[in-house]
Formats: structure tokens, C-alpha cells, sequence
């Protein structure tokens, strides 16, 4: 009889993992935003994306030639939804909060979650997320920068679109083959705001190891972990810690980029983060594409 498949991890609590892969994920959107007034949020994007793409590739050895039509389809439109999500994700950062940015964008899976729901108190989950938005919004008062709110809107309604997307994409791609393809397609969305805003600084080797760290905390660190993780503990426990992540992205942007936010916009992501534990708590979420 065969030894049973060792995993690095093994040893590892599942839970600790999934706050690990959110804590990186989160980390790795601070980091991004720290060379924003260098090489831009496009020159950024273009770099974590294309060097996310060049590491999985590497990695899973995706051959285009052996899918039909319809799966490079769907890869194409995963990597779009994939670029867009990041890309316009960056441009909001460079405008708002980071921990206010990811919990307008986490409007995107905690949408479909509920819109995909037949249980009459997703709704009220959905109304406690939208008054969280509205705090958010403050309308009469400060608010957000304008064009930061519809660029990380943009980005929620892409993280939507990739759920779906990558739901049919698990039922025709085998391990992360198609992810990798759709990185492929993902650095290609950037690619001219981030030629114009990073220009030759791109090529230099202090943005090119940034932008190796972010490619390497944002993409593949977290699809490691979740990967693993989700092969231990329930997907709606799985959720439920996913949910978290507006809260680390707080902590992160404080500790990173000095981003210290007020008791309005604070009490606006708690309501954020408990209605998507409401609606992730008996219900099986796909696994978060990272910002």
C-alpha cells in the first residue's frame, strides 16, 4: 500500500493557512501601492500581472494548442476579467483607502452570492452590506474620491463576472492550467497605461523585484495556500475566513501606507465583513481572485 501524498502544509491548521493566503493577498496590494507615484498603478499592474503570468507558466506549462475553442473562449474571458479586476483595483488604490477599496470591491462575490441565493435573509445581509456602503459614501458629508468609487466598482463587477466565469472554467480545466492561460490574457489589459506610466522604470531592477513581490504575495502565495486549505475544511468555513479580508486590508493599509481610518469608515467595513460572513455561513463560496 502507497504512502498518502505529504504535503508541506500538512502539518499546518487549514484555518492558519487561509489567514496566511488573505494576509498575503492583502500585504501584497500594500506593497503594490508603495511605487504608485513611480511607475503608476498601471505600470504596477502591467508588472504583477506579466510576471504572475510569466511564474505559472513556468510552474503549470499550460499548452493552448490542446484546448478546443470553447476553453480558450472561456480563458479569454477570464484573463479580461481578471486584468480588469486589477488593474482598475490599482487605479482605485491610488485614489482610496486600501481597506475602504477592497471592501467596496468585495460587493462583487458577496453580489453573487446572494443573487444565486434562495434564502429570504440574504437579503437582509445584502441591505446590512449596502448600509455599509452608504457610511462608506457618506452623501452630504466628505465621502470618497468619485472616480476611486466607480473604478473599484468596476473592479467588484469583474471579480463577479470571474466567479462565474471560473465556476464553468473548474468543470473543463484540471489543476491551475487554466488560471495560468488566463494570466496570459490578463497582463495584456495594462499593458498601455502601464507602458505610459512606467515607461523604461519598468525595466529597472528595484520596480522589477517589487514587482516580483507583489506577483509572487498576491498570486501565488494565496492560490498555494487556499488550494490547500480548501482540501481540509468545508467551503463555507472557508468563506467565512475569506470574509476577513477587508479587515486585514485595513490593518495593512495602516501599517504600510499610514492609512489611518476614522470610526465611521471602520464601523462601515465591520457591516461589510458581517454581512458576507451572514451569507458565506451555510453556503459554499468560490475561492477569492485576488485585487
Amino acid at each position: 500500500m502507497s504512502a498518502p501524498h505529504d504535503s508541506p502544509f500538512d502539518r499546518v491548521p487549514p484555518v492558519t493557512l487561509v489567514l496566511f493566503a488573505v494576509s498575503s493577498i492583502q500585504f501584497g496590494a500594500a506593497l503594490a501601492a508603495t511605487v504608485f507615484d513611480e511607475i503608476g498603478p498601471g505600470g504596477t499592474s502591467f508588472l504583477r500581472l506579466g510576471l504572475a503570468a510569466l511564474i505559472m507558466a513556468v510552474i503549470w506549462r499550460p499548452d493552448p494548442r490542446r484546448h478546443s475553442r470553447e476553453e480558450l473562449r472561456l480563458v479569454l474571458v477570464l484573463g479580461l476579467m481578471l486584468g480588469g479586476m486589477n488593474y482598475s483595483f490599482y487605479e482605485a488604490l491610488d485614489r482610496i483607502p486600501l481597506g475602504i477599496a477592497v471592501t467596496i470591491e468585495f460587493l462583487g462575490p458577496l453580489g453573487v452570492a446572494v443573487c444565486t441565493s434562495r434564502r429570504r435573509l440574504d437579503l437582509v445581509w445584502a441591505a446590512v452590506a449596502g448600509a455599509g456602503i452608504v457610511l462608506l459614501a457618506r452623501p452630504g458629508g466628505d465621502g470618497i474620491d468619485p472616480v476611486g468609487l466607480v473604478l473599484v466598482l468596476i473592479a467588484a463587477a469583474c471579480w463577479a463576472a470571474y466567479i462565474l466565469a471560473a465556476r464553468r472554467a473548474g468543470e473543463l480545466f484540471g489543476g491551475a492550467r487554466g488560471l495560468a492561460m488566463a494570466m496570459g490574457v490578463a497582463f495584456l489589459v495594462p499593458l498601455v497605461p502601464g507602458l505610459h506610466q512606467g515607461g523604461t522604470q519598468l525595466l529597472e531592477p528595484g520596480f522589477l523585484l517589487i514587482g516580483l513581490g507583489v506577483a509572487v504575495l498576491s498570486s501565488v502565495i494565496p492560490y498555494t495556500l487556499e488550494t490547500e486549505a480548501l482540501r481540509r475544511i468545508p467551503t463555507n468555513v472557508f468563506g467565512v475566513l475569506m470574509s476577513l479580508e477587508p479587515a486585514v486590508a485595513a490593518l495593512a493599509g495602516f501599517l504600510v501606507l499610514d492609512q489611518a481610518l476614522d470610526a465611521v469608515e471602520l464601523s462601515a467595513i465591520a457591516l461589510v465583513v458581517a454581512a458576507s460572513i451572514g451569507v458565506t455561513r451555510t453556503r459554499a463560496v468560490p475561492m477569492a481572485a485576488e485585487g
